[in-house]
Parts: C-alpha cells; sequence; structure tokens
C-alpha cells in the first residue's frame, strides 16, 4: 500500500520540520508532500529531506487550494492511501498509522482523526465542532463526530471521484459531506485534542463559507 501524506502549509517555518520529521518516523516508506501556500517566513525552503516533495505556491491562495494541489500531486504519482495533516502541530503524526488501519483493513474508504470536544479545545470551537458533526450526521445518515478535523485518510479512489469546491477551509467540510452524499464508508478514530499553535482560520468569512456549504448539502438531503 503506498502512502502520501499530504502537509498543506502556511506560514510554519517554526513547527513544518519537526512535523515532516515524526511523520517519516513513523512511515519510513510514505511520500510526503508538502504545499507551501504562499508563506513569506520561509516555510518552504526549510531543510525537509530528499524524499518530501515540496510544490509551492507563489501566493497564499487558502488551505483548501493547498489541499487539491496536494491530493492531485499524490493520486498522479500513484498513492494507494492519502493522509493530511496540519503543519503547525495540532495533529501528532504518531497517531497516522492508526487513522490509517480501517483503510486496509477494508473497514473505510475515509477516516477521520476525531478531537475530543475537551478543555483542550477552545469554547467557541467546541460549539462549533458540536453543530458541524451534527449536521454532518444528519446529512450522512451516520454519526460523525468530529466534521472539522484536517487529519484524515482516505482513498485515491475517493480521492478522485469526489472534487469538491472551496479555496479555504470549508473544502475539508464539503469534501467530507460529498464523500457521505456518494455513500463512502466513513468511519473515526480518536486522535489527541491539541491547540496553541496560531490559527489562520478566519472567524466570520470561513465560518459563512463554512456554513454556506452545510445549508447546500442540507438542502440536497432533503
Amino acid at each position: 500500500m503506498r502512502v502520501a501524506v499530504v502537509i498543506p502549509a502556511y506560514q510554519a517555518a517554526a513547527t513544518i520540520g519537526e512535523v515532516v520529521g515524526q511523520t517519516l518516523e513513523v512511515l519510513p516508506d510514505a511520500q510526503v508532500i508538502v504545499v507551501d501556500d504562499g508563506s513569506s517566513d520561509g516555510t518552504g525552503d526549510q531543510r525537509l529531506g530528499i524524499r518530501v516533495v515540496v510544490v509551492t505556491h507563489p501566493r497564499n491562495r487558502g488551505k483548501g487550494v493547498a489541499l487539491r494541489s496536494g491530493i492531485a500531486r499524490a493520486s498522479a504519482d500513484g498513492a494507494d492511501v492519502i493522509v493530511t495533516i496540519d503543519a503547525d502541530g495540532q495533529h501528532a503524526p504518531t497517531e497516522i498509522p492508526r487513522v490509517l488501519q480501517p483503510i486496509p483493513e477494508g473497514a473505510a474508504d475515509l477516516v477521520l482523526g476525531a478531537r475530543a470536544r475537551s478543555g483542550a479545545m477552545p469554547v467557541s470551537r467546541r460549539l462549533t465542532n458540536w453543530l458541524s458533526a451534527t449536521l454532518a450526521s444528519r446529512i450522512g445518515r451516520q454519526a460523525i463526530r468530529d466534521a472539522q478535523t484536517g487529519f484524515r485518510a482516505f482513498t485515491r479512489a475517493l480521492a478522485e471521484r469526489v472534487r469538491p469546491a472551496g479555496d479555504r477551509y470549508e473544502f475539508e467540510a464539503t469534501f467530507l459531506l460529498e464523500a457521505l452524499r456518494s455513500g463512502y464508508r466513513v468511519t473515526s478514530v480518536e486522535v489527541p485534542t491539541i491547540y496553541g499553535a496560531p490559527s489562520h482560520f478566519r472567524s466570520f468569512g470561513d465560518t459563512w463559507r463554512m456554513a454556506t456549504a452545510f445549508a447546500r448539502h442540507m438542502r440536497l438531503r432533503d
């Protein structure tokens, strides 16, 4: 099973080296694809190793565009399974094998690294996380524990079929909702809840885009 790990990165020079290093420790045979989304802090200039592919966007275009670029590169290079994790250290690469496990076992096409809505998660994020999970569960007619997580594993077949619109954080929500509506098997694996790094999430604009994505899929469901 050929695995590619896609890491969208923006202004992540302080953390990207450690994230890549830990990823290669647990998956030494994986292809690692870092998408530098127009960073100005030298994110894409870090010495990440000869086995790491760096895809560079000349200007910041949004997390959705970065994910789309990385997933397309992984598919073109022949990955059987694609993992996505964030570059800021809020996803523990040591958990990747657990998130991957249901796919080779034949139990899922898409695995979500589900975070507990505990005290480690800011109160405002707990509310939106609960609401998005509730709506995704209703749309998909199955229990979804964390609809906003960017820590995921999925098959190339799913990635080639599910190609959602959206340039920013709504891309991840739409990807999940379209996978659910297309009948793909989705499961969750609990991962640590880690916060602390500054977020590039734009409270008003990104929340509005995500709300619009959920509203559209609710209408399609009904």
